[in-house]
């Protein structure tokens, strides 16, 4: 199966409960942000843009533990900056599964092999650890692309050799591959290969999207692609990268292939940071509320998303979009197609 079945039916249960309750905005994964400080450097990443003057701070664990119940999202997705170096990850995600959730712990990698460890002793008491927990690792292409983007020579030999360590302990491991302008897809194909053959469990490919934070000059600007080339450049995906396990839900490849429009449901992925709850999404920030219930009740989700907002106007990030193939792919053929991509 593409996904853990836990996962499924445990994703299943809540969005039947949230509808069963007439709810029409929830949470489907919280992205959750411990700290902003990061061990790379790399061309397309706007965090340590955006939040350069908080790098020295992070959130405590009691703060982000709370983020968790306040949102009630049944996914966590752990990111940052890097998660790895924040010094209180282990209890961090300890107690985070103990609430039932499930993580996505998104690294770049770097320190993967030498904090395995750390993570193998949790599991003997924290049974959930190996069913619960899934490395989320950023793999941006094969060894010499990879290492140009992150601006460290040996980067993508290091985050195989934590995939490798992470497979033979026994986790899930998924991979997060940005696109840009530059991007083959030979050599995406190429990276493919040598993923299937780590044993990787999922591919998640995400189109380079240039918001503000990472215009930071006209050469910076010219690495992210268009609308009409996300969509060019995914035909090409979906023709050629077919037989990989791709994580792209039928529906929402359908989307940035540019063949059905889907709403952007930003709302359905908060994010929480040293500032606040981040609104209106992962990528664009207006403001940052004290509470998840000011986040979702004063942003006016009406004005976001392609033909709303110019900021959104090459922005088909699985942030907003995804969870919208979701939560709106409800006809029977979509229904169908998203068993059998699972089961695939």
């Amino acid at each position: 199966m593409r996904f853990p079945l836990s996962l499924l039916c445990g994703m299943s249960r809540y969005m039947c409960w949230q509808k069963f309750f007439g709810k029409r905005k929830f949470p489907l994964v919280l992205m959750l942000e411990p700290l902003h400080a990061c061990n790379l450097h790399c061309s397309g990443c706007g965090r340590i843009r955006e939040y350069a003057d908080t790098l020295s701070s992070r959130l405590l664990v009691e703060e982000c533990v709370d983020s968790v119940l306040e949102s009630g999202a049944p996914i966590v997705s752990i990111c940052g900056g890097e998660p790895l170096i924040y010094p209180e990850i282990i209890e961090l995600v300890d107690s985070t599964l103990r609430l039932g959730k499930h993580i996505y712990l998104c690294t770049n990698g770097q320190l993967l092999d030498t904090k395995l460890s750390e993570f193998c002793e949790l599991s003997k008491i924290n049974r959930r650890v190996k069913r619960r927990l899934y490395w989320n690792v950023h793999v941006d292409g094969t060894s010499r692309t990879h290492d140009l983007i992150v601006e460290k020579s040996g980067a993508f030999d290091i985050a195989m050799n934590g995939i490798m360590a992470a497979k033979r302990a026994g986790f899930f491991v998924y991979t997060n591959t940005t696109l840009y302008k530059q991007t083959s897809v030979d050599d995406l194909v190429e990276l493919a290969r040598i993923l299937e053959l780590a044993g990787v469990d999922g591919m998640m490919l995400a189109p380079g999207y240039g918001y503000d934070s990472v215009k930071v000059s006209e050469d910076n600007c010219n690495i992210f692609l268009t609308r009409s080339e996300i969509c060019e450049k995914f035909r090409e995906i979906r023709t050629r990268l077919k037989k990989f396990r791709i994580t792209a839900t039928p529906a929402f490849l359908d989307f940035l292939c540019g063949d059905r429009n889907l709403p952007c449901a930003a709302w359905a992925n908060p994010t929480r940071n040293i500032k606040g709850w981040k609104s209106p999404c992962y990528l664009i920030t207006d403001k940052h509320y004290e509470t998840y219930d000011q986040f979702i009740n004063s942003t006016d989700w009406s004005k976001i998303g392609f033909g709303k907002d110019p900021r959104c106007e090459n922005c088909m990030m699985h942030c907003g979009y995804e969870p919208a193939a979701v939560l709106y792919a409800n006809k029977i053929t979509d229904l169908i197609r998203l068993a059998i991509w699972q089961i695939n």
